[in-house]
């Protein structure tokens, strides 16, 4: 419509299409209200597109080469086989696109209307949407959610950006396997991608700043998986700055770092970029909107998820919520109860995440380094992965499980566990907790055999710590 005259108008009006913001869009659109998402790219937003869902396909195919790879084990002979990435990748998107015919669907069947436009605030709770052809829309909605999410950061490293590295986007979309990958970060995302291109074939370099791989996990996290990259024969170069890159990614790139004072340089063909993101809020108009940002450029918003503007709410990591999918659909829930006049908020819920190596790294609630800061007194319960059944007949132990108890209680504070299985095991310990049962509910419980859950039973008839 013409930008001059009067706005559309909707009970409901979202900025982006992830996953807390699609779940309102369609929740709303199905009661009757008038919703429109305005999306700039991703249906669906990062996690079925560019993120969670196809990088958990990938790496379940480089799994699944491991294995090959290691088959005489199994006792079948194999001979020969290579490793086709451009099959790997055409795999991913038939995924990829089953997933967005789905939320196509979803949107159809709700009546949320989907607007394929770049969005930004010319106002108070209003929208200029710019579509492909660049014609313009004004909406505006008596309630605005905000769903912008983040994109991977590009640091400020003298000749980093001139040499175009990959970013976990790209790194989905390669039709080669790297000969030598340099992974800049050893967080979720460098993880993940370290050891599953490692198993396409690639040599495999991961450089980071601090001195443990996710380091702001307990030492016995850390030190399990760094010592499984490294079985894998993944380098990892800890404690090392940045100091510039040169070349391009793709072709040949140099790093060079500093490390206890020397300095030292790394060749590799591809540079993947893996060392954190920032949010998408700049250059929409938010301060337009009367929307304020956190020092870290997040959206501000208090435990309802309100913005500094009346009528406006973030969701998902835009808003600083945990970069995790399952949080931004709680996120949903939160602004959902609140927009119909209820009182939710985020405090105090549980922030469980899975880091998807194999084996798998999860956990929910405090750590030990966390509890000792705090001055908590627990119990520690901890078991290898041996004492496990399951993971025996599979042949896959290493790893362990762990749980916190609180000295004077037998309250669970934390769960984590690195081995075979270990988001599944998880969720069980999770829900004990949102029931407030004691960990000896998990102890007598009569779990089936053999299971990965049935682990627990051994971790609490361990002496604890």
């Amino acid at each position: 419509m013409d930008l001059q005259g009067q706005p559309e108008v909707y009970d409901l009006l979202i900025l982006g299409s992830g996953a807390g913001a699609k779940l309102l869009a369609w929740t709303f659109a199905a009661q009757g209200k008038r919703v429109a998402a305005v999306e700039r790219k991703y249906i669906g937003g990062a996690c079925p597109n560019i993120a969670c869902l196809p990088s958990k396909n990938v790496i379940h195919t480089a799994q699944f080469a491991h294995d090959v790879r290691r088959s005489e084990e199994f006792g079948i002979s194999i001979d020969n086989f290579r490793v086709s990435m451009p099959a790997v990748r055409d795999r991913k998107r038939r995924m990829v696109q089953g997933l967005v015919d789905t939320h196509l669907t979803l949107y159809k069947q709700s009546g949320a209307e989907l607007i394929m436009a770049s969005g930004k605030f010319v106002g108070p709770k209003t929208l200029e949407a710019t579509l492909a052809d660049g014609t313009k829309r004004l909406l505006r909605g008596e309630n605005v959610v905000i769903g912008a999410g983040t994109h991977a950061v590009i640091g400020n490293i003298p000749g980093l950006a001139a040499a175009r590295p990959l970013t976990h986007i790209e790194a989905l979309e390669l039709d080669v396997v790297p000969e030598h990958l340099i992974v800049l970060g050893a967080g979720y995302v460098g993880l993940e991608f370290a050891q599953a291109l490692g198993r396409f074939g690639s040599k495999v370099t991961v450089i980071d700043r601090n001195h443990r791989v996710i380091h702001a996990e307990d030492d016995d996290i850390t030190e399990g998986l760094q010592s499984l990259l490294e079985d894998e024969d993944v380098d990892v170069i800890l404690n090392a700055k940045i100091k510039s890159v040169s070349g391009v990614s793709g072709e040949s790139v140099r790093v060079t770092f500093e490390r206890n004072g020397v300095e030292n340089s790394v060749e590799g063909t591809h540079l993947l970029a893996a060392a954190g993101r920032v949010p998408n809020t700049k250059d929409i108009g938010l301060e337009l909107a009367g929307v304020e940002l956190t020092e870290h450029g997040y959206i501000k918003v208090n435990e309802r998820l309100e913005t500094t503007a009346p009528g406006v709410w973030a969701v998902g990591e835009v808003a600083g919520s945990p970069q995790f999918t399952h949080i931004s659909e709680d996120d949903f829930r939160v602004v959902r109860d609140n927009i119909l006049g209820g009182n939710h908020v985020t405090t105090g819920r549980q922030v469980p995440f899975c880091l998807f190596t194999d084996p798998e790294f999860a956990r929910v609630g405090m750590t030990e380094k966390e509890a000792k800061a705090k001055g908590i007194a627990y119990r520690l319960f901890k078991v290898p992965m041996a004492a496990v059944l399951r993971a025996r007949s599979l042949m896959e132990t290493r790893g362990f499980l762990k749980c916190l108890v609180e000295r004077d209680s037998d309250r669970i504070l934390g769960f984590a566990a690195f081995g075979v299985g270990a988001g599944e095991i998880m969720a069980c310990v999770q829900i004990a907790m949102l029931g407030g049962m004691p960990y000896t509910t998990l102890r007598e419980a009569v779990l089936a055999h053999p299971t990965i859950p049935e682990g627990l039973i051994s971790l609490f008839s361990a002496s604890p710590s």
